[in-house]
């Protein structure tokens, strides 16, 4: 397997026919407490704006500007719009409704000029080291939360998009399955959770094309993935061993998966996310910068070939 994406110089994301954006969790920002270090939303985006992208997801509720005028200023600062807002929240308990969490977030994200609204379905406590399976009562109520919040997000102009997350509701091959079983909603195919779950991410990719209306594109590396599985490590500890790689240099056909979902007529968002987590600031031209240059690097290669007529199968690399 080689490793690393050769240099190409290619047009800009604008002009592919692509939607291509970041995501400041690329950049060591979670939604968790204690997680790690907190770059600034100004380096953050300046750097989005030097590696060439020009979209973002919104980041962790509090980390831009609760303003809206102020949040806009920032994101026109560096030239960036946002498309998408990452929230999870607890959807499966009746007892503690997350609406009021839902409307906030929607209507932030709708203020700066969003498109989609990604929801896990988390579990309680604040990490994603959790396992559970949902009662037959808990996908009842979960899919009635998630009708829920469809009316919220599109009565301020979104879509919603349920992420399949580690540490979640939903989060193994049969939770997926049973979620496209007994709801409509559509889904933020992620490559590298998908893996973690038991999911080959090219699978949904063929089978569930048409549920699928956001995409966050991981390269993970497989080895570290399966030591989650049994808890040889947490989620957080795997991550800070560098659980994902920049595209094109871990163990995932993000070729492939993204061949099969172009073959399918995708047309929304593609966010490429290589999920981190600091220490400390890091030093210039170097850490997150680097690694989110390469994915995008690795990203404008595929595009070429894929324009070419040049794509292949699969899902993990052979």
């Amino acid at each position: 397997m080689t490793r690393g994406p050769r240099e190409l110089t290619a047009k800009p994301p604008s002009s592919w026919g692509f939607k291509v954006a970041g995501a400041p969790i690329s950049w060591g920002v979670s939604e968790l407490p204690g997680w790690g270090y907190r770059m600034s939303p100004d380096r953050v985006f300046a750097e989005m704006k030097e590696v060439g992208l020009s979209a973002t997801e919104l980041g962790p509720p509090g980390y831009l500007p609760e303003d809206a005028p102020a949040r806009s200023a920032l994101l026109d600062r560096h030239g960036l719009r946002l498309v998408a807002g990452f929230l999870a929240a607890v959807l499966h308990d009746r007892n503690r409704p997350a609406n009021d969490e839902i409307k906030k977030e929607a209507g932030v994200l709708a203020a700066s000029g969003a498109e989609v609204l990604v929801l896990a379905a988390a579990l309680p406590g604040q990490s994603y080291d959790r396992s559970e399976r949902l009662s037959g009562t808990g996908w009842i109520a979960l899919a009635e939360a998630l009708a829920a919040a469809e009316e919220i997000a599109s009565a301020h102009g979104l879509r919603v998009a349920l992420h399949p997350h580690a540490g979640t509701a939903v989060a193994r091959k049969e939770d997926v399955e049973t979620l496209l079983e007994r709801t409509s909603t559509e889904l933020c195919l992620d490559t590298g959770h998908l893996f973690l779950g038991g999911v080959d991410p090219a699978e949904i990719a063929r089978e569930a094309a048409g549920r699928v209306s956001h995409v966050h594109l991981k390269d993970l590396d497989a080895q570290l993935a399966e030591r989650i599985r049994p808890g040889d490590l947490s989620y957080a500890q795997a991550v800070a061993a560098g659980l994902y790689r920049p595209l094109g240099q871990g163990d995932l056909d993000i070729e492939g998966i993204l061949g099969r979902l172009q073959d399918a007529g995708y047309q929304g968002w593609y966010v490429l996310e290589q999920d981190t987590a600091l220490t400390a600031e890091p030093e210039p031209a170097r850490g997150p910068l680097k690694a989110a240059r390469q994915s995008l690097e690795y990203f404008r290669q595929i595009v070429q070939r894929q324009a070419a007529g040049h794509h292949i199968e699969g899902g993990l690399k052979r």
